[in-house]
């Protein structure tokens, strides 16, 4: 298995010194970004212009994760905005088949596709569409608002996504987020994730840098 990949989210960020902010998590392997539009999700964050701000100041990949109705009018734009990987929720598309057309979509972008569920979501009906889909990012809180305590039980999930992407053969990451920190992030990463996201573990700890580090190594088993 490939080293673990650490991906703090700026949504616990402090947006008025953002460049400092990116600095103390220079050894994070990539930049995860919480697009909110206070719809699909009871909370408002920010958009393709902050997306674009964060790009011209780190050169770590940006995984844009969309929280927001008909994501389809606004992969292009991310992807304008520098986006590495673009997220969308399932919940947010009409079907199956509408989920597989975007992700066809954004690749045709050159960007990375990639799918979420939230955590009343199940994840069965999506096993044999894993193919078209470079990323799969499991919610381990409800979608919207930082901070929050991780439910264990969407683990299952993880399992059953490990399970069904070893069988298939396939390279798709499956990364987690919402209330990932240094104690929770083994059991996480025992389950099979690949990547984690992690917000006010890393943004409001006393010294970011190796926060970063310390989460690498615990889901490493280090």
């Amino acid at each position: 298995m490939s080293a673990p990949i650490i991906s703090p989210s700026i949504l616990a960020a402090d947006f008025s010194r953002l460049g400092e902010e990116l600095t103390a998590i220079d050894t994070a392997d990539w930049v995860h970004v919480d697009i909110m539009d206070g719809h699909f999700v009871p909370n408002l964050s920010f958009g393709p212009d902050i997306t674009a701000t964060v790009h011209r100041l780190t050169d770590k990949p940006l995984d844009v994760h969309l929280m927001i109705e008909e994501p389809e009018k606004w992969v292009e734009t991310y992807a304008k905005a520098g986006a590495h990987t673009i997220i969308f929720h399932v919940e947010a598309v009409a079907d199956e088949q509408a989920a597989v057309d975007l992700a066809q979509s954004i690749r045709g972008l050159g960007v990375r596709a990639a799918f979420s569920i939230k955590p009343g979501t199940a994840i069965e009906p999506w096993l044999d569409k894993l193919q078209y889909f470079d990323e799969v990012l499991v919610m381990s809180v409800e979608p919207g608002f930082g901070g929050q305590k991780f439910m264990p039980e969407m683990l299952e999930k993880v399992r059953l996504l490990r399970r069904s992407i070893d069988e298939q053969k396939l390279n798709t990451v499956i990364e987690i987020d919402g209330g990932i920190s240094p104690e929770t992030i083994e059991a996480a990463a025992a389950a099979g994730c690949d990547a984690f996201v992690a917000g006010s573990a890393v943004f409001k700890a006393e010294d970011p840098t190796s926060t970063v580090e310390r989460l690498r190594n615990l889901a490493a088993g280090v």
